[in-house]
C-alpha cells in the first residue's frame, strides 16, 4: 500500500507543484529495491517487486546474432568499363554537352545571312551579373563597372525600383509578363551531364506562330514583325507550291494558311511519318528560313520559343476524336524573339542579345521594341464567369470508373499501361497574379524546366516541370560523322516522397530502387522511348546511358533513365520531337491505343497538359520539357491537371487519390498567393524549451570514436554538456561538483572498446548511486549497468559492427515513462558491439525494454532508480536522427534527479484522502481498471499495480485541476507534453491547443 501511496501522490502532484510552487525538495536517498522507502523512480516504474541481486560476473557466452547474411547481395568488384555517362563524355574534346544551357561565354554577335536570305545583325552586350550578395561590379575596378550595366528593357532601371544587373532584369521580366507577351525559361536544378542552372527570357516578340488542327496563323506583333512578313510569306508560298499547304493568304499583319491533308497511311514508310504535312511543316520552313551556323556566328539562342499542346500528337498519329474542343483552343504557340536576356547561374555570367533583321530594302534597325499591353484580369472581371463554377472536370468517384475500364483493357492485352488525368480549377483574385504564382513555384519547386509564358488572349502557362521531353544538339566528335545531331531524353517513372533528412531520403531511395513495380514502369517507358528513337536514329546509336538514376526535388524523389541516339542525316530535331509525341509517362503503351483510350475516357481535352514547352533553335538544336506540374491560367481561372499511371495492379480509389495528391501541391501554391509575400520573412520561430534546458550533463568518454556526436545530440536538447575522459580523475571531478552544490543533472556513459571492467564502470555507477545522479548508458554503458547490478555479459557469435538491425520494444519498453516513449514498436538501429547482456542473466531490478529478432537485449531501464541504457548507437546515421533524439529527450525527461526534480512530498505529507483513492482503485478488477483508463484516453497496458497507479494519478490530478491548482492554458508546451507523457494520454497533438484539449478530455 505504501508504494501505491507515494507513487500516486508523486505523479499526481509532481508536475503541478514543481511548476507552480517553490516547495522545498525532500531528500529521499536512492536505496536498494528491497528498501521499505520508495523513490521517485519507484513511482514511475510502478513499484514492481524485485528479487535478490545477481553477483558480478566476468563470464561470457557465445550466442547467435541472427541469420542475416550481410554478404547475401553479390557486389561485383571486376567487370567492363561500362557505357560512358553524359557527364563523362563532356570531358571528351569536341564532345561538349550544353546541358540545355546557353554557351559558356557571351557569343560574338555581328552580321550574317541566314539560309533563307535574311540578314541578322546581332548585338551582344555584357550584363552585370548579380545574384543575392554576388555583384560582378565588386570584381572589377569602379571605372569599368559601367561596362557591366546594360539596361535590358527601355523605361526600366531606376523606375522599376530594381538594381540593374541580371537579377533585376529577370525580376523586371517576370513583372512585365503579367501584361505583355513573352516568355521566361529557367533551370534551377543541376545534374551532372544533364542539367545546369540558367535563365533566358524576353517580352514583346515581333512574330507569333499559332495553330490548331490544320489551321495556322503567323502574326506580326509590332512594326519589327512587319519587316519579316515578306520573307515568311515567300517561305509559305514554297510550301504551297510543293503541296504541303492547301492555301496561304496575307491579310494585314497576319499570314493565314491551311496544311494539306497527309497522304494515306500505307503510301509512305513509317520512317517518313514525321515528314508528312502538319503544323510542324510550317515550323520546319521557318527554321530553314532563319537557319544559321552557330559555330560560325555564335550561339545566339535564336529560335522559336513557346508551347506545344497535347493535340499535336494527332498530327503525327491520328485517332478518333471523342471530346468537344473549345474553338479558341490553340495547339501551338511560338514566338520569334529579337531581344533576349541570358543569365548563366552556373558560371556567374550574363548578357543581352539584340537582333535586327533585314530583307530586301526593309530593316528593323531603329524600330522600337514594343508590344500591346493587356493587364491580367481576375475571375470576377470576366462576365462569362458569372455562371456555375466547376472546381474539377471529373466528379468525385468517377475517376475510379475509368480505372476499372482500363483494367479490363489490360486484362485482354489491349493496353499495358495508361495515364489518365483530371483537371482541378480555382478562381483567381486580383492579387493572385501569374507573376506571383511563378515566384511561388520557383521558390518552392526548383526544377530543370521552370517556365512562365504569357500566350496572349488572357492565357498564361506557369510551370516547374522535372522531365526533359526532347533535347537535340550538334556533337562534333562522335562515332558516326562530324557534327551529327544527338537526341536525348530522360524518362521519369518511379516516385517516392522526400524524407525528413538525408538519412531518411537514403532509406526511401533504397525502397524505391528495390520496388519491382516501380522498376517495371520505368522499364516500359524507356523501352518505348528507345523504339521512338530507333525510327530515325543511326543503327546502334540508341543507348541507355543512365539507368534508374536518382533525381531529388523539393518534395519528391524520382528514378530516371537517360537515353541518347544520333539522328540519321535525313532527319532533324523536329523529326525527333514528333516521333516522341507524347511520352509514355503521360500517355501509356502501346502508345496509339493508349492515346485513343485517353481520348475516350477523360472528361475534357488536355490542352497544354502532357505536351511540351521550350525552344526550337534556328541552328538545328532543340530543348524542350514536358508540360507537367503546370498551372494554366485562362480568363482568371487557374487550372491544374494531374494524372496517374494505371497498371493491371492499380487500385481505383488509390489512383484517384494520387491525382488529387499531385494536384494539391500546385493548388496549395495558388492558395498561398492570397497571403502576404513577406509572411515567411516576418515569421520568427518560437523557441521551444527542450528537456535538457537548464540541466548540466557529464558525458564520460570511454575512448570511443562517436562520443562527440553523442554530445552534439545531447546539446540539441538544450543541456550543457561537459565531456570527461574516463578514469579516477573524472570520478573525483564529479564528486567535487556534488560537494560544491553543482551536482550534474545526469551522467551519460559513452560507448567504448573493451569491457566494463577495463574502465571500472562499476565504480562510476556506485558514485552515481551514492550521489543520487541519474545515468544513461550507450553500448558499453549498458554493459556496465548490467554487470553493476549483478547481471552477466556474453559475446555475440557474429560481431555487429556498423550493422543495421530492427529492434522491437517489449511491454516495459512501451510504458509511458520508457526512454522509448513515442517511438514505433519496431524500428531500425545501428549496432557496434560484440558484448551484450545475457537475457536470462539480466537482474530482476532491470526491465528489458527492447530486443532484437533473435533475442539480444537492446535496452534496459531500472525499475526503481533513474538508470537506463541502450545496446545500440542512437547518434549513428543508421539510427533515424528523429528516433535517436527522442530516446535522449526521454532519458532527460524521465530519468529525473529523484525527489529534487519533482518536489515530491515525504511519506509523512501524504494525506488520508490519497490513501483512500488508491485503496478504492486497488479493490477494482483489472477489466474495470482498463475500461476506465480507455474512457479517459489513457494507456491501459501493464500489471494491476500499473493500472491502479495510472488511474490514481489521473484522479488526483483531475481533482487538483478542478481546484485550480494548475492551469493548462498557461502552461508551456514542454510542460504540457511532460504531463501527457506522465499520464500516458494517447493521441497526437500538432499544436498547443490540441495538446490542452487532449489533457482536458483526460482530466
Amino acid at each position: 500500500m505504501a508504494r501505491y501511496r507515494v507513487a500516486a501522490l508523486s505523479a499526481a502532484l509532481g508536475l503541478a507543484l514543481s511548476s507552480f510552487s517553490n516547495n522545498a525538495a525532500s531528500t529521499l536517498a536512492f536505496t536498494a529495491p528491497s528498501s521499505s522507502r520508495f523513490t521517485t523512480k519507484s513511482i514511475h516504474r510502478y513499484a514492481k517487486k524485485s528479487s535478490s541481486s545477481f553477483s558480478m560476473s566476468t563470464e561470457t557466452e557465445t550466442e547467435s546474432s541472427g541469420s542475416t547474411d550481410f554478404n547475401a547481395v553479390y557486389v561485383a568488384k571486376q567487370g567492363g568499363a561500362g557505357v560512358k555517362s553524359a557527364s563523362e563524355m563532356m570531358g571528351v574534346k569536341g564532345n561538349t554537352r550544353s546541358l540545355g544551357a546557353p554557351p559558356p561565354r557571351p557569343p560574338r554577335g555581328g552580321k550574317f545571312v541566314t539560309k533563307g536570305g535574311v540578314t541578322i545583325d546581332a548585338n551582344v552586350r555584357p550584363l552585370r551579373y548579380t545574384h543575392g550578395d554576388i555583384d560582378e561590379c565588386n570584381a572589377v575596378d569602379g571605372d569599368d563597372c559601367d561596362l557591366f550595366v546594360s539596361p535590358f528593357f527601355e523605361n526600366g532601371g531606376e523606375e522599376s525600383g530594381l538594381t540593374w544587373g541580371s537579377e533585376g532584369a529577370i525580376e523586371r521580366l517576370v513583372d512585365l509578363l503579367d501584361h505583355r507577351r513573352g516568355a521566361l525559361l529557367t533551370s534551377s536544378y543541376e545534374f551532372p551531364g544533364r542539367y545546369a542552372r540558367w535563365s533566358l527570357g524576353f517580352v514583346d516578340p515581333p512574330l507569333e506562330v499559332s495553330g490548331t488542327g490544320n489551321h495556322c496563323k503567323i502574326s506580326a506583333l509590332n512594326t519589327r514583325g512587319q519587316v519579316l512578313l515578306e520573307p515568311v510569306m515567300n517561305a509559305m508560298n514554297e510550301l504551297l507550291a510543293d503541296g504541303t499547304l492547301s492555301d496561304v493568304t496575307l491579310e494585314g499583319d497576319i499570314i493565314d494558311l491551311h496544311v494539306a491533308p497527309p497522304a494515306e497511311v500505307g503510301s509512305f514508310s513509317e520512317e517518313e511519318r514525321s515528314r508528312q504535312p502538319s503544323l510542324f511543316s510550317v515550323v520546319r520552313s521557318l527554321v530553314d528560313l532563319f537557319g544559321y551556323d552557330s559555330d560560325e556566328n555564335g550561339d545566339l539562342q535564336l529560335g522559336l520559343y513557346g508551347s506545344f499542346g497535347y493535340d499535336l500528337t494527332f498530327q503525327f498519329e491520328p485517332v478518333n476524336l471523342a471530346q468537344e474542343r473549345d474553338p479558341t483552343q490553340r495547339d501551338l504557340l511560338l514566338y520569334l524573339a529579337d531581344e533576349l536576356v541570358v543569365v548563366d547561374q552556373s558560371r556567374n555570367s550574363a548578357w543581352t542579345v539584340s537582333m535586327d533583321f533585314s530583307y530586301g530594302s526593309k530593316s528593323t534597325m531603329g524600330l522600337p521594341h514594343e508590344g500591346t499591353t493587356s493587364p491580367f484580369l481576375s475571375f470576377d472581371e470576366y462576365p462569362n464567369n458569372a455562371g456555375e463554377f466547376l472546381a474539377r472536370d471529373t466528379p468525385v468517384g468517377d475517376f475510379t470508373k475509368s480505372v476499372d475500364r482500363a483494367k479490363e483493357e489490360f486484362k485482354v492485352g489491349n493496353l499495358f499501361e495508361a495515364v489518365l488525368s483530371q483537371t482541378f480549377r480555382k478562381p483567381l483574385s486580383n492579387e493572385m497574379t501569374p507573376s506571383r504564382l511563378f515566384r511561388q513555384l520557383r521558390s518552392r519547386n526548383p526544377s530543370p524546366y521552370g517556365f512562365f509564358f504569357n500566350l496572349g488572349e488572357d492565357e498564361y502557362l506557369v510551370g516547374a516541370s522535372p522531365e526533359m521531353f526532347v533535347r537535340v544538339e550538334k556533337v562534333d566528335n562522335n562515332d558516326y560523322r562530324p557534327g551529327a545531331m544527338r537526341v536525348e531524353t530522360c524518362p521519369i517513372s518511379g516516385t517516392v516522397a522526400r524524407g525528413r533528412d538525408a538519412l531518411e531520403d537514403a532509406a526511401r531511395v533504397k525502397s524505391l530502387i528495390m520496388n519491382l513495380k516501380e522498376e517495371s514502369e520505368l522499364t516500359m517507358c524507356t523501352d518505348v522511348d528507345r523504339n521512338d528513337k530507333s525510327r530515325i536514329c543511326e543503327p546502334g546509336s540508341v543507348k541507355v546511358i543512365g539507368r534508374r538514376q536518382i533525381e531529388m526535388y523539393s518534395r519528391l524523389i524520382h528514378t530516371v533513365d537517360h537515353v541518347e541516339g544520333y539522328l540519321r542525316p535525313q532527319f532533324d530535331a523536329l523529326d525527333a520531337f514528333l516521333c516522341h509525341t507524347w511520352a509514355v509517362t503521360v500517355t501509356g503503351s502501346p502508345k496509339k491505343w493508349a492515346i485513343q483510350f485517353v481520348e475516350d475516357n477523360e472528361r475534357s481535352p488536355r490542352c497544354w497538359y502532357g505536351g511540351a514547352v521550350g525552344l526550337v533553335g534556328f541552328d538545328g538544336s532543340m530543348n524542350t520539357g514536358l508540360t507537367l506540374r503546370t498551372v494554366r491560367v485562362k480568363n482568371g481561372v487557374a487550372e491544374v491537371r494531374a494524372g496517374a499511371t494505371l497498371l493491371y495492379d492499380s487500385d481505383p480509389v488509390g489512383e484517384e487519390f494520387e491525382t488529387e495528391l499531385k494536384a494539391s501541391a500546385m493548388i496549395d501554391a495558388i492558395a498561398a498567393l492570397g497571403e502576404s509575400e513577406e509572411v515567411e520573412d516576418n515569421v520568427k520561430p518560437v523557441p521551444v524549451k527542450g528537456p535538457g534546458e537548464g540541466k548540466s550533463i557529464i558525458l564520460v568518454d570511454h575512448e570511443d570514436s562517436f562520443v562527440h556526436t553523442l554530445g552534439n545530440y545531447l546539446r540539441q536538447t538544450g543541456a550543457e554538456v561537459t565531456t570527461l575522459r574516463s578514469g579516477p580523475s573524472t570520478l573525483r571531478t564529479i564528486q567535487m561538483l556534488v560537494d560544491d552544490g553543482k551536482k550534474p543533472g545526469m551522467v551519460v556513459l559513452s560507448p567504448g572498446p573493451g569491457n566494463p571492467t577495463y574502465f571500472e564502470l562499476s565504480k562510476t555507477m556506485a558514485l552515481l548511486e551514492n550521489n543520487q545522479i541519474p545515468g544513461f548508458g550507450v553500448c558499453l554503458g549498458l554493459q556496465g549497468m548490467v554487470e553493476h547490478f549483478g547481471g552477466e555479459l556474453g559475446v555475440l557469435g557474429y560481431p555487429m559492427h556498423g550493422k543495421p538491425s530492427p529492434i522491437t520494444l517489449t511491454e516495459s519498453g512501451q510504458y509511458s515513462d520508457s526512454i522509448f516513449n513515442g517511438l514505433p514498436e519496431t524500428f531500425v538501429v545501428a549496432r557496434y558491439h560484440s558484448l551484450h547482456g545475457i537475457r536470462d542473466k539480466i537482474p530482476s531490478c532491470l526491465d528489458i525494454t527492447a530486443l532484437t529478432e533473435d533475442g539480444i537485449v537492446m535496452g534496459i531501464q531500472h525499475k526503481t532508480l533513474p538508470y537506463a541504457a541502450v545496446q545500440f548507437h542512437p547518434e549513428s546515421i543508421l539510427t533515424s536522427p528523429a528516433h535517436g533524439m527522442t530516446i535522449l529527450e526521454n532519458a532527460l525527461s524521465f530519468l529525473s534527479n529523484g525527489s529534487e526534480a519533482l518536489g515530491m512530498p515525504s511519506d509523512e505529507e501524504v494525506s488520508d484522502h490519497d490513501n483512500d483513492v488508491i485503496h478504492e482503485f486497488d479493490g477494482l478488477p483489472v477489466a474495470t481498471l482498463k475500461s476506465m483508463l480507455k474512457e479517459r484516453g489513457m494507456s491501459s497496458h501493464g500489471t494491476k499495480a500499473d493500472l491502479v497507479m495510472k488511474i490514481s494519478v489521473q484522479q488526483l490530478r483531475a481533482e487538483a485541476y478542478k481546484l485550480g491548482q494548475f492551469d493548462l492554458a498557461t502552461m508551456t508546451v514542454p510542460e504540457l507534453r511532460e504531463m501527457k507523457k506522465s499520464l500516458g494520454v494517447k493521441g497526437t497533438a500538432s499544436n498547443k491547443s490540441d495538446l490542452v484539449q487532449l489533457l482536458k478530455n483526460c482530466l
